[in-house]
């Protein structure tokens, strides 16, 4: 790592965040140093988290010696392009292309879960046929491969297994089980869960669970 490039690295982060999740991971893959700033979602923002993402006003956001870098999958590449160490992305340009696309599409297994609990319905029914379909898809992509990359832990498994410990909860409100729709992505993510990055920065299915309840209570869904 090139001398002083962790000077003033904070990550505004909220707690169960998969999305921040991914930061987290990527910094202990990577062996960065870092500080970390828990942020208020549900009631008043920070004045630095809206003065750092004056766009969209979210977490995660990554601030560089004060300059801020939003949105996971931004953070992820910039972590890879300032910092060296292990690299996240593959070396070769087709195959990068192929890691951000998978880890882009990722993001629909959050967005149709939340549908999930927070619909019912036609409108539920139609999320879990939505979420099965991605979740066949990231598992025919995995394949027999040990990671998404192949033999090594990258960038497509930083950005998918945070997503992991929310699944018992889509499953439930959804009623299906990933272990039988997506039996090799089930596989991956008990080999995902022994690893220091991920155990480190995920928490367990239990607490996600009593989230997404507090959520609903939040936001009044029976």
């Amino acid at each position: 790592m090139a001398e002083g490039k962790n000077k003033g690295l904070v990550l505004l982060d909220f707690w169960v965040s998969p999305f921040g999740q991914r930061c987290r991971i990527a910094l202990a893959e990577k062996g960065i140093p870092y500080e970390y700033s828990e942020q208020e979602l549900l009631g008043t923002k920070s004045d630095l988290l809206l003065r750092s993402n004056p766009v969209h006003k979210k977490i995660p956001v990554l601030l560089h010696d004060g300059r801020p870098v939003c949105e996971s999958l931004v953070i992820l590449n910039y972590l890879d392009e300032v910092y060296s160490g292990k690299p996240l992305l593959p070396s070769d340009p087709y195959a990068r292309a192929g890691a951000r696309f998978w880890a882009a599409y990722s993001d629909k297994v959050y967005e149709l879960g939340t549908r999930l609990w927070k619909l019912g319905g036609d409108a539920r029914a139609k999320a879990r046929a939505e979420l099965l379909q991605v979740l066949a898809n990231l598992d025919g992509e995995l394949g027999d491969r040990a990671f998404f990359g192949g033999a090594e832990f990258g960038f497509v498994d930083v950005a998918v297994v945070p997503f992991v410990p929310w699944l018992p909860s889509f499953e439930r409100y959804g009623e299906f089980s990933v272990e039988e729709a997506a039996p090799r992505l089930a596989a991956w993510a008990r080999r995902c869960a022994g690893r220091e990055s991920v155990a480190g920065s995920l928490h367990p299915p239990e607490k996600v669970d009593e989230f997404i309840t507090m959520l609903k209570k939040h936001y009044g869904i029976e």
